[in-house]
Formats: structure tokens, sequence, C-alpha cells
């Protein structure tokens, strides 16, 4: 197989809007799963403790042991944080928006920068105009393609620094507001924690919080996730792909990736009951079991790169500020 050296472009629309037009008509029960999930504000107020306490307990430490227990411990629940932003983007825990913004920022605070609010305004996006290059940020630029290239070292960095990647990118995103009174209280918040967690436990704290995020969404298994979401692995014509694996029990169902897309409206906890409720249309789909191995197959396969992933520009005739999913009403 020959090393892609651009992106697979296709002129069909994104798959989910279909699919979720016809789970509704051939399954309206699964409307039912619509809704909010308050509790998730627990595991924000757990996680956010947990790693308060460890860096606590770190703060006097050798630096050795504060990039191990990071990457042996940390990396995990500041990736079900990144899990929770993700839920409080969608607006899925509660029914005030204002409360979604508040429970997505206090979730930011051990990930140090403060990217709550801006990845709710770009990721809507991704719902509504998966694969178009100038609107999905999740789609890689062409120049980060072509400097990665599909060996291991390249690939390696790109994961280390992945938060970066991410961040350069939405610079080519058209049509997006990069400020608003919520990115602002965002940063005045996070700012304000970390200046207090130099305070009064120092730098160490700081790092042990800076590479706990760094490894949960880099250079670490959990990094995986970002190649099981959408890079052509499986399979070059499917375009979404779900993870069903023992760590979708401590990350809050973050691998059922294509039942989240077909429905943004239904919580993490309802998401594998929508499988359930409608196997027809994800038990013919390919699906990854294991992190580990996607993560060692992404670095190692050489015909896998960042060009792996599906683009158009066609836009389904969706406007450009419709960032809805179909009317489940």
């Amino acid at each position: 197989m020959s090393h892609p050296t651009d992106f697979n472009w296709v002129e069909t629309s994104e798959p989910h809007r279909k699919r979720t037009r016809e789970i509704i008509k051939n399954h309206p029960e699964v409307k039912k799963l619509i809704g909010k999930n308050p509790n998730t504000i627990w595991w924000i107020l757990a996680c956010v403790g947990v790693q308060i306490a460890v860096a606590y307990f770190l703060k006097d430490q050798s630096w050795w042991l504060i990039i191990a227990t990071a990457w042996v411990f940390g990396a995990f629940p500041t990736h079900t944080l990144f899990v929770c932003i993700h839920e409080a983007s969608h607006n899925l825990i509660f029914k005030k928006t204002s409360w979604n913004v508040f429970a997505g920022i206090i979730a930011n605070f051990p990930s140090l920068a403060p990217t709550a609010i801006s990845f709710k305004n770009y990721h809507l996006k991704h719902h509504a105009f998966q694969g178009v290059h100038e609107l999905d940020a999740d789609l890689p630029d062409y120049w980060e393609a072509k400097l990665i290239n599909n060996y291991f070292i390249g690939k390696a960095i790109w994961l280390l620094l992945y938060p970066f990647f991410q961040a350069i990118r939405t610079i080519r995103c058209i049509e997006l507001a990069v400020f608003d009174r919520y990115v602002i209280m965002n940063i005045i918040c996070q700012l304000a924690f970390d200046v207090a967690i130099v305070y009064f436990w120092g730098w160490p704290a700081l790092a042990y919080m800076g590479l706990s995020f760094l490894f949960s969404v880099g250079f670490h298994p959990l990094g995986a996730r970002w190649i099981q979401e959408h890079y052509l692995v499986l399979d070059k014509n499917q375009e979404t792909f779900s993870y069903y694996g023992p760590l979708n029990g401590i990350n809050m169902n973050v691998g059922f990736h294509n039942e989240h897309h077909d429905m943004p409206s239904v919580p993490w906890n309802n998401l594998p009951k929508l499988k359930a409720m409608a196997p027809e249309y994800y038990d013919n789909l390919k699906y990854h079991t294991s992190f580990v191995k996607l993560f060692f197959t992404f670095l190692f396969q050489q015909e896998i790169g960042l060009f792996s992933r599906i683009a158009r520009k066609e836009r389904g005739g969706v406007p450009l500020t419709d960032t809805s999913t179909p009317d489940l009403d």
C-alpha cells in the first residue's frame, strides 16, 4: 500500500445525518435517550479533586516521579475531564447553557490552558461540517500532514505535541467567533487557578497537571482516541469509527463515536443503549477494541498518516451558521 499524499476526497455528504433520520424512522424509541445527565458534574468534581490532591502530594517530589505519575495515572482523570468538557460543549449536563459553561470551565482546571469554551465553538462546526477543510478543525492542515509524514519519529512528535497542532489548526477555520464573554470567563478563571497552584504549591505541582494533560491527549495509548475517531485505519471508505473496549468504563463511553455523531443530543451514559436499540446500523461497521494496539499501529505502519482521512468540499446544503442535528422532536 502506498503512502497517502492527500486526503481521501469524496463528493458525498457526511454519513451521520442520513443515518440519524433512518434510525429515528425505524426506531422512534431512541428519542427517549435524548436528555441531560446532571450526574456528570460529580465526575468533574471527583476528577478535578483527584488531580489537585495528587499535585499536592507531588509538589516536593523528584521530577522523574512527577513525569511517571503523570503518564501512568494523571492522564486518565484528565482525559475523563476532557470527555466532560465535550459533554458540556453539547449542553448535555444541565438544561441551562450557562451551567454547562461553568461545568466545562471547572473541568478545564487541571488542563492549565483555557480551552473548554473555545473547544465548544470549534467542535460544533466539526459536527455540522465534518471533513470540510476550512470549517472542521479536527482535520489536519496540509502542512501538518506533510511535515509529520508517515514515519515513526514524525508521528511520535505529533502525538506528543498534539494540543499545539490542534490549536494552530483553528487559524484556518473561518466564520467563527474567536472571543466571546464565555471564552474570556474561561481565560480569567483558568489563569486564577494556575496562579493559585503555583503560589501555594509551586511549579512542580503545576507541571504534574500540565504533563497529565499532554499525555492524556498525546503520546499515550489514550492519545489513540484521536486516531480511532476518524482516521482510515480499518476501512478507507468508513468515515467514523467507534471503540468498544475497557477504557469506555472509566472514560465515560468516549469510544461510542459513531453513536455520538449520529445523535449528539444523547448523553454519554445512554450511548450504549442507542447501539443496543439500533444494532443493524452499528454491528456492520468496523470498530476498534484496543487503544494500545491502535497506538502502536499508527506509529509503526507507514501506510497510515495524517492524510488518512476523508475530506469534502460539499457541505450537504447546510447553511454555514447551522450547527444543529436533524430534528429529533
